[in-house]
């Protein structure tokens, strides 16, 4: 089936003529105008983000309450006594009970005085909501009334509508015959719900329709038997929006159900029908409680019928036909106490292509694993302390055995600091870590995929053992206003027990290393006030020098659980640890000298410029890399990272950070090396944030290829990378919100992503609509030619007041479009 070009919409919006419209048409009276619905349009004084163009605003009582609830008052301009003994009121008749008033023409109150007969036209206000029809009757004895020909107002939920009957049951209930529903403003009638029976609760905030039918612009476009929809913001139980995906030969339509079980737990399930698979049964349930909170969610599709065609043109189609697919995911965190808490995470699918073939969000996001996870943490005045059993799936298919992630069962860190008034410090860090993952490997350590076909584990990669790290450190640090002194000595000491199972070799499996790491980090403050731009700032100069020494140690036998070699930043400068993980320590003799300077303002301290240079001078060449041998060095035809190992100096490091104004700001970031006269990196960002909601980012990056040298041969880059990325975010006026991004690959000549979109608020109606084209690397950044293009398109529609269709995309369109601020519906 694979990544479909999704539009997820009403059915009927986009099945059109094709609908089929109950066997009962009801057929509600036509509405009033807005000038007798309390309508008041805002004209100038609207505020300044208003979506609707008024609001509903009743007026006084025109009589003062009685003295009990069940008193009435009343006054007209004449009354007389009818045959029976009636009392008639003509002229301007107004009676109040409690917090009903009647406003009408002419009124004949019953002998017994229990019942009231009024004429049109006629208003009956209560409690913030307004009717008005051709007659009514009602009881001075209860809240029990009827209107005919009734039109009625709720106004502070922005609810409208009309009926051939309205009747107020003696419980506050309003059930009407023929009626309409909506939330558009008085002359719009963008949506309107219509029901043959339609029964409204406002205690508990929902209604109920028998025969429903939903219209947009007069057009009917969904019926239900019966519907239950809200009135308010409370949750409440009932259908949901149905969800529809289409494409040229296949049909999935998705039906979810909601359940408001308790104000703390809530269930969703939806039945989800594919016609190239079959019948997909989804849900979810989400829990709080005082101290813990979590959600389960799951899907599950027993014997695919299509077994799934993917996108991708490497990946064959058709491989999971006749099989279960499914996947779950359960999350829940809690605290034990103030100083203690715990999380939970499951998460589990059938296969690497489950996402890819059903989906779960917009941009698909959060899908390329699957967390696993049982820790508990205590954060103590001096003492920290984590104890974990952590690992994921991976979700890629097919999966190179290679990629199966390790599994920490378990992993236990205990941190401490101890801080004295000289400036002296001692520092505690520990971990002891048992890393496993199943692999079935030869006694070469070759492994088959889920293709068949044959794939060789790195030596390094083979063995499942577990590693103890001690990093006990001790220092000083003086920090006078004017500059600071820090020498520091660590001792990093790692120890490994290993398995290599069948594998072949001569390898120890008990192995040990602790190597010193030595630095002395120092730097002055030179301040000086000066006025700049009619504007006054305190100015700093801040040199900086930095030592770091760290001996080569063979670690040619260690193994590789979670080490990667750092690529090189300005933070690099001022560290001497090239690797992140704890299986490698990289040999270090370098000083690291640079100059920065800061602008602030004098009467807030806010930075607004921030310049800084720096570079390092290697002693040594840098023998040790992900191999570990401290005896050669990277291989000549290895021309960049042969040359990283051997240079003298590092690139030169330029760094500026500039807040031009409140809303303009730019960063910009340089490494350039001046014996080959080079650039080796270099990005520029410009930012513009506006408070009414506007947004525009300007970036440009290069990257030499071979620069970043983490990860495997397949995830480095194979050319130099050049980009250009421009994304953005306009509100028009308060309604209509554009947004857009275009990144583009110079170096290979395409857009890598291309998102346009339209976010529309109006008063009873939201409306998102974006479309996304983007390329898929395959997981292989060393290469382009197994690249390939995927796109989507995707639509968000809700009706205000009455529920809304579609998926969510807020929080990947606020992290593809920085200062992108998603208006709520």
């Amino acid at each position: 089936m694979g990544k479909r070009l999704y539009w997820t919409a009403l059915a009927t919006l986009v099945t059109g003529s094709g609908i089929v419209i109950g066997p009962v048409q009801a057929a509600p009276p036509e509405p009033l105008p807005a000038d007798q619905l309390d309508w008041q349009a805002w004209g100038d004084d609207a505020p300044p983000n208003a979506v609707c163009r008024g609001r509903y605003v009743a007026p006084d009582y025109r009589l003062p309450a009685g003295d009990t609830p069940e008193q009435t008052r009343s006054e007209s301009e004449s009354a007389e006594y009818g045959d029976d003994g009636e009392t008639i009121l003509g002229g301007e008749v107004i009676l109040r009970r409690g917090q009903s008033q009647l406003e009408a023409p002419r009124v004949r109150v019953n002998a017994e005085r229990d019942r009231v007969f009024s004429a049109g036209p006629l208003a009956l206000r209560d409690e913030g909501m307004l009717v008005r029809g051709d007659a009514a009757e009602m009881s001075l004895e209860s809240d029990q009334a009827e209107v005919e020909t009734a039109h009625y107002v709720v106004h502070e939920e922005r609810l409208r509508g009309d009926a051939q009957r309205l009747e107020r049951l003696k419980d506050g209930r309003y059930v009407l015959d023929d009626a309409s529903f909506t939330t558009c403003e008085p002359g719009n009638n963008l949506w309107t719900l219509i029901g043959k029976d339609v029964e409204i609760n406002r205690e508990e905030g929902f209604g109920t329709a028998r025969h429903a039918r939903l219209e947009m612009a007069d057009v009917p476009v969904f019926y239900w038997p019966w519907v239950r929809f809200p009135i308010d913001e409370r949750r409440q139980s009932g259908f949901l929006w149905p969800t529809l995906g289409l494409s040229t030969d296949s049909l999935d339509y998705g039906q979810p159900y909601y359940f408001n079980i308790a104000p703390n737990l809530d269930a969703t399930v939806t039945p989800r029908f594919i016609s190239e698979s079959g019948l997909l049964l989804g849900g979810e349930v989400r829990y709080l409680q005082p101290g813990f909170e979590g959600q389960i969610e799951g899907a599950y599709l027993p014997s695919d019928n299509d077994g799934g065609s993917s996108d991708n043109p490497n990946d064959p189609d058709g491989q999971f036909e006749g099989e279960d697919r499914w996947y779950v995911d359960f999350r829940h965190q809690g605290r034990i106490s103030d100083r203690s808490d715990y999380n939970l995470r499951y998460g589990a699918a059938s296969d690497g292509r489950y996402f890819d073939d059903f989906g779960r969000n917009f941009a698909e996001r959060d899908t390329n694993s699957l967390s696993r996870l049982a820790q508990v943490d205590y954060q103590g005045d001096r003492w920290q302390l984590d104890a974990r059993a952590q690992g994921y799936q991976k979700l890629d298919f097919p999966l190179n055995p290679r990629d199966k992630p390790f599994y920490r069962l378990p992993s236990l860190t205990a941190n401490a600091r101890w801080n004295q008034d000289a400036g002296f410090y001692q520092q505690w860090r520990s971990n002891v870590t048992h890393f496993w993952r199943d692999l079935d490997t030869d006694e070469n350590g070759v492994a088959e995929d889920e293709l068949g076909r044959s794939r060789t584990i790195p030596l390094r990669e083979a063995a499942n053992g577990t590693r103890l790290h001690l990093s006990p450190a001790v220092g000083w640090r003086s920090s006078p206003s004017w500059g600071f002194l820090e020498p520091r000595v660590e001792l990093l000491h790692t120890s490994y027990e290993l398995d290599y199972g069948n594998r072949d070799t001569d390898r120890s499996e008990s192995l040990s290393r602790t190597v010193p790491v030595t630095s002395v980090d120092g730097g002055l403050v030179f301040e000086r006030d000066m006025n700049w731009l009619d504007s006054t700032y305190r100015q700093t100069l801040e040199p900086r020098l930095y030592y770091a020494y760290v001996p080569e140690s063979d670690q040619s036998e260690f193994p590789d659980f979670d080490t990667n070699e750092r690529a090189f930043s300005y933070n690099q400068l001022w560290s001497p640890y090239r690797f992140s993980g704890s299986d490698r320590v990289g040999d270090q003799n370098k000083i690291s000298y640079g100059v920065s300077s800061r602008f602030l303002e004098d009467e807030s301290g806010r930075e607004r410029l921030s310049v800084a240079l720096g570079q390092s001078r290697y002693f040594e060449d840098r023998n040790i890399d992900m191999n570990g041998d401290p005896d050669t060095l990277p291989p000549e035809s290895n021309a960049e990272r042969y040359y990283n190992a051997v240079r003298e100096r590092s690139p030169v490091v330029t760094r500026i950070d500039w807040q031009m104004t409140d809303r303009w700001s730019t960063r910009y970031e340089w490494l350039y090396d001046e014996h080959r006269d080079l650039t080796e990196r270099n990005s520029v960002s410009l930012r513009y944030r506006d408070p009414e909601g506007h947004a525009l980012n300007l970036g440009y990056r290069w990257e030499l290829q071979g620069f970043d040298p983490s990860g495997d041969a397949e995830d480095r880059l194979g050319y130099n990378r050049e980009e250009y990325d421009i994304s953005g975010a306009y509100q028009l006026n308060p309604r209509v919100d554009l947004i857009g991004r275009f990144l583009y690959d110079n170096t290979n000549d395409r857009a890598l992503e291309q998102l346009a979109g339209v976010q529309w608020n109006d008063c009873c109606y939201g409306l998102q609509l974006v479309w996304r084209e983007w390329v898929e690397d395959n997981d292989t950044a060393n290469r382009i030619d197994d690249d390939y293009t995927d796109r989507g398109v995707f639509l968000r529609f809700v009706f205000k007041g009455l529920g809304g269709t579609g998926q969510e995309a807020d929080e990947y369109f606020e992290q593809a479009i920085p200062g992108y601020r998603s208006t709520a519906f």
